[in-house]
């Protein structure tokens, strides 16, 4: 009940942010907002403010804005036409449109840097070791917990695949390891093993590549930023490979989850000890994760929405109304059918 209850925070919170981006952008250039709303209809609770219904709804899953003359086909009330959405100018409309996505888009971005001021573990072209194995080959030559290779034999280590490829020149013979321990630079012999026992290695260490890092406040939003912006290119691509999937009817990679799944996330990350900052990593990825997926050209989805605006400026042409209409309601089925498929996947997943 707690992960489902936590579940929902998180993801109303997102919507949300989302919502509040379309709505903040409407009233900026003058679009007549009817509902701003909080879960899905139907309404329990309406207060009129203005000219805006602020709703509280019986589904409580993220949010909803409702803007006077969002959709041209289906506006019968076109008594003020100047506030309608689709009377305003291409880029008053995109700057609507694309407003939720920066919304989460931002959001991902801050709790990234703010993740950063706290810590990470970041790749680099040093090689630490993690651990060594009882009486191998490593713990024979004095190697510890924590060590940095710096070479072996003559040759420089600057990643994980470097020290296995080096190491197996060596197998069965005697080698100089050269190591950092505390700012000081030690060398060691060691005898990496021909055959040594299953997952254990030539030396018997377990290594990484990662350092525990702490960005200023100066430099965790310019690193916050670009991180967000990479992990956004490979969202995007992941998304591709999975509507291409789905519409192929061939296997979901596993990582892919529906709300199902991710009440599961949100579950296992409070009942981790930092409970809160794994909530909030996770919070970070589902926003950007909620941005991209926003911004793909899918009808009823933004990005559906952007892309008929960006042919009425190629074409220089209205688009017709009641196409784009039955195009984003045929869309929001497809969509709510993918949706289906991906829980029922979640729902088998054991």
């Amino acid at each position: 009940m707690i992960d489902i209850l936590a579940c929902l925070i998180v993801f109303s919170i997102l919507v949300l942010i989302h919502e509040l981006g379309h709505f903040v952008a409407a009233k900026i250039i003058g679009v007549k907002v009817l509902e701003f709303g909080f879960g899905l209809p139907p309404r329990l609770i309406g207060i009129k403010r203005g000219e805006t219904i602020y709703s509280i709804n019986a589904l409580p899953i993220g949010g909803f804005v409702r803007l006077y003359g969002e959709d041209e086909a289906t506006t019968e009330d076109k008594s003020e036409p100047e506030r309608a959405f689709y009377k305003k100018s291409v880029l008053q409309r995109l700057f609507v449109i694309t407003a939720g996505v920066v919304m989460n888009f931002t959001l991902a971005v801050i709790i990234v840097s703010y993740i950063f001021t706290k810590g990470v573990y970041v790749p680099t072209n040093h090689v630490y070791v993690e651990k060594v194995v009882i009486n191998s080959p490593a713990a024979q030559s004095g190697i510890k917990k924590g060590d940095q290779v710096v070479q072996i034999g003559e040759y420089e280590i600057k990643s994980t695949n470097d020290l296995i490829k080096y190491t197996n020149l060596y197998k069965g013979k005697t080698v100089s390891i050269l190591i950092k321990r505390n700012a000081k630079t030690l060398s060691v012999k060691a005898s990496p093993r021909v055959n040594p026992p299953a997952g254990e290695g030539a030396l018997g260490v377990a290594v990484s590549n990662l350092e525990f890092k702490k960005y200023s406040l100066i430099e965790a939003p310019f690193a916050g930023l670009v991180e967000t912006a990479r992990t956004s290119i490979l969202m995007f691509q992941g998304i591709v490979d999975v509507f291409s999937r789905l519409f192929r009817f061939a296997e979901v990679p596993k990582e892919v989850a529906g709300p199902v799944g991710i009440a599961r996330l949100v579950g296992e990350a409070m009942k981790m000890e930092e409970w809160f900052m794994a909530v909030l990593q996770l919070m970070g990825i589902l926003s950007l994760n909620l941005a991209v997926i926003n911004i793909f050209p899918f009808p009823a989805l933004d990005g559906g929405r952007l892309f008929f605006v960006l042919l009425e400026v190629v074409t220089r042409r209205k688009i017709n109304p009641k196409f784009e209409s039955i195009v984003n309601t045929v869309g929001l089925a497809i969509l709510i059918g993918l949706i289906a498929l991906v829980t029922r996947n979640d729902i088998l997943r054991k």
